[in-house]
């Protein structure tokens, strides 16, 4: 044992965490039955992205269980960072509409972090040095050849709360920067690769994170979990032989045999686990490597509960034809008519009641309007509503399925990838009473089983592609 310093009570480190996990799973064994050579050493399944998920809305999903399991007030969120290889656009603004999608303050600090695995851990690190309570949503799906890297690739996002007086307060950690091109790349519009050269990628990898572990003043037999780098589920093994961890330390941080390699959001995943399993005088260590070599190591004190944890092992196996459907990876996108056209100035005022279902409350009557525009549909008079926002629980009470070729142009490439849907409406309740009835779509559901009376809960997806520009908005699972 090093001896080293415990921290102490108030001090920085991961208050509140939360994860979010697709729910459709493609077990290795599928994939077997259809090549002849499946790479995805220890993986039993992959985690596939729903038709209407990307990193953002995958962001959304873990930000927003982390600031419910967090005691604070997410008003007082000073800084919010998104970090992720695959943006949903090579250029886009995502901390505004990650903001707005969390009712975070409108002063809040955003920033994106992109273009290398690192950016989880860059943003973790930024969020320790803040002042103030800082939201970090590490989000990945990372893309590549079916017949090649494409095998052992999953998707998946965690999210942390960090603050003062934390339930995982940071013992210590450490950098290792170096630059060896090619141990993984993705070119613009291109899928994920590398050089193949095995001595070579294990060589970065391991001294990246080896490295930094080694300017850390902690011992190995310190600790009790570590997330170590996982693009497949032997690598991280490999990893702790380097830098002398045993086998069941790093059993509790992994999660690739699970999700196949999430990218950027692997360790930080395999953190949330590892801290969910630890006791309050454990160690936990995270081992970041970077896309082209280089490495950080943080390592936490104690544990913590952490929101959406049993996703890891849910989910609802898929057929192999179907993981590629939701993937885009057969059948054409092109439709022909442009369908109902919204422009982006009236999408962005609309924004506020797609994102966070904010209705109207009538100062005359009291009677709810949804959207909150025009007269109040209780007593018609020409009002200026107050904000109410709905509760994101709600009831369905009318419904029907959209068969295939049966969608509106612009959900067309929807449901080229996810097939038939279910739409209706559902009532939501608003605080100080009344009720809404406001149209939906259902997702992570079989379409058939979505019936009068189920109870359902909000979330947070993309709806459709216009002007180049991804439209997101609120659709509704099973509560």
């Amino acid at each position: 044992m090093s001896g080293i310093d415990r921290p102490a009570a108030g001090d920085r480190g991961i208050a509140a965490a939360g994860v979010h996990v697709p729910r459709p799973r493609l077990p290795t064994a599928a994939q077997r039955e259809v090549w002849d050579a499946v790479r995805a050493p220890g993986i039993e399944s992959v985690a596939i992205p729903a038709a209407d998920e990307d990193a953002l809305t995958m962001a959304v999903a873990a930000a927003e269980r982390a600031l419910g399991a967090w005691d604070g007030d997410r008003a007082d969120v000073a800084s919010a960072t998104l970090a992720t290889t695959t943006p949903p656009s090579a250029e886009v603004g995502l901390g505004g509409r990650l903001a707005l999608a969390l009712a975070l303050d409108d002063g809040v600090a955003t920033a994106v972090l992109s273009t290398d695995l690192l950016a989880g851990a860059s943003a973790l690190d930024r969020a320790l040095d803040a002042s103030g309570p800082a939201l970090v949503a590490v989000a990945d799906a990372p893309v590549g050849d079916p017949g090649a890297d494409g095998q052992r690739l999953g998707a998946g996002a965690a999210a942390f709360v960090v603050a003062d007086d934390a339930a995982a307060p940071l013992v210590e950690r450490a950098w290792k920067t170096e630059s060896n091109p090619g141990v993984r790349h993705r070119p613009s519009g291109g899928d994920l690769t590398g050089l193949g050269v095995n001595r070579y990628e294990r060589g970065a990898v391991g001294t990246g994170v080896g490295r930094a572990f080694d300017r850390l003043d902690v011992a190995a037999d310190d600790l009790a979990g570590a997330a170590l780098h996982q693009p497949h589920a032997g690598a991280p093994y490999r990893l702790a032989r380097a830098i002398g961890l045993e086998p069941d330390v790093v059993a509790r941080g992994l999660v690739a045999d699970r999700l196949g390699d999430a990218g950027a959001a692997g360790v930080p995943l395999g953190l949330c686990a590892a801290l969910a399993a630890a006791g309050p005088g454990d160690l936990t260590l995270a081992g970041f490597a970077g896309s082209e070599g280089g490495g950080a190591a943080f390592v936490l004190a104690g544990g913590l509960a952490v929101a959406g944890l049993d996703a890891l092992d849910g989910g609802v196996e898929v057929a192999y034809p179907t993981a590629l459907r939701l993937r885009g990876d057969l059948g054409d996108g092109s439709v022909s008519g442009g369908g109902a056209y919204v422009s982006l100035p009236s999408w962005q005022r609309s924004l506020p009641y797609r994102y966070r279902l904010v209705a109207g409350r009538c100062p005359s009557c009291g009677g709810l309007a949804f959207p909150p525009e025009g007269a109040c549909p209780s007593c018609a008079e020409r009002v200026a509503f107050e904000p109410a926002e709905l509760s994101r629980e709600g009831t369905v009470v009318a419904v029907t399925v959209i068969g295939e070729g049966g969608a509106p142009p612009e959900f067309a490439d929807y449901q080229r990838r996810a097939g038939p849907f279910a739409t209706g409406l559902v009532e939501c309740g608003a605080p100080g009473g009344g009720t809404v009835r406001l149209p939906a779509m259902f997702t992570d559901v079989d379409p058939g089983a979505v019936e009068i009376g189920d109870p359902v809960r909000a979330v947070f997806r993309r709806l459709f592609v216009q002007e180049d520009v991804a439209r997101y908005g609120t659709k509704f699972v099973p509560a």
